[in-house]
């Protein structure tokens, strides 16, 4: 009587951690903290808007978003679509499920938007230039998605097959510390979303720059999102780095860039790419990582 019943109880616990899934990603119900992944649902302990909520921005329309009438981006007149279908990936029709996507996805990108806000850079990307990112992470720390992982989103040129790409709220990076200065002053960061180190002096590929820290409620988020996708899509936690173990701030060689598993910036994989700028902190991401994106 005992052997069966010990039996039992091992299965039942042994399926009711695999129900449970990764810690932070468990596939569920909405309750506004998950991003959708080839149609499923994974909780990310950050809130986050998805492309068909209210007040969501969505890479899936034909036509311009805050510009109705306009099927076209005004910079990119012949373009209908804003994003593809990822090389490697199912035909259409057939199922598309997320063991096959994590066969694809070997990195996570981040930018900063040069936008400034979220709302602008998504009509910069949807309306201007006909180009996509699957994340957009505003000051506030809200994350917008929009689209699902699936697709494969126009933000980082050849890496868009392999990679999820994050733009996050920053007006970038520029050698004139008053330039900064002046829009920060005509723009100032959301109340309650705090102003990280402020305004920074760094070097990347050798340029000598001023740039606005990132808001402490974008680190917050973004250590909690960026968590989440690693496990979603078996993606390691892990950046460039060179032999005394810093983050490496030039173009990764092209082949190096190719195999690369981990979380890069655009200036890893693009020789005229500097974001997401000497202001980004990479290892307080890292250590968010390493608690599971909770600070």
């Amino acid at each position: 009587m005992f052997l069966p019943f010990l039996l039992c109880l091992v299965v039942g616990l042994l399926a009711g951690a695999c129900a449970a899934g990764p810690r932070g990603a468990d596939p569920g119900p909405r309750t506004g903290d998950e991003v959708r992944v080839c149609g499923e649902l994974f909780h990310t302990g950050t809130r986050v808007v998805l492309w068909d909520d209210p007040g969501g921005y969505d890479a899936t329309l034909r036509r311009c978003f805050f510009h109705p009438g306009r099927a076209a981006p005004s910079r990119a007149p012949g373009r209908i679509a804003r994003y593809g279908r990822r090389r490697g990936a199912p035909p259409p029709g057939e199922p598309f499920p997320v063991e096959t996507l994590r066969s694809l996805v070997t990195q996570i990108v981040l930018h900063y938007d040069a936008a400034g806000t979220s709302r602008r850079c998504f009509e910069v990307l949807q309306d201007i230039r006909g180009l996509s990112c699957h994340f957009l992470l505003d000051l506030d720390g809200t994350v917008y998605q929009t689209l699902d992982l699936r697709e494969r989103a126009w933000h980082a040129g050849s890496a868009n097959d392999r990679s999820v790409g994050v733009e996050i709220a920053n007006i970038g990076a520029y050698r004139d510390r008053a330039a900064v200065e002046r829009w920060y002053a005509r723009h100032p960061l959301p109340s309650g979303a705090g102003g990280g180190r402020g305004l920074v002096r760094g070097s990347v590929k050798g340029r000598d720059l001023w740039q606005h820290d990132f808001t402490d409620a974008q680190y917050r988020a973004l250590g909690r999102l960026v968590a989440a996708l690693c496990r979603v899509l078996d993606v390691p936690p892990a950046f460039p780095r060179d032999a005394r173990g810093r983050v490496i701030a030039a173009t990764l060689p092209p082949g190096e860039a190719r195999e690369f598993r981990g979380i890069l910036g655009h200036l890893h994989l693009s020789p005229g790419k500097i974001d997401p700028g000497p202001a980004f902190d990479w290892e307080r991401l890292f250590a968010a990582l390493g608690r599971g994106g909770v600070r």
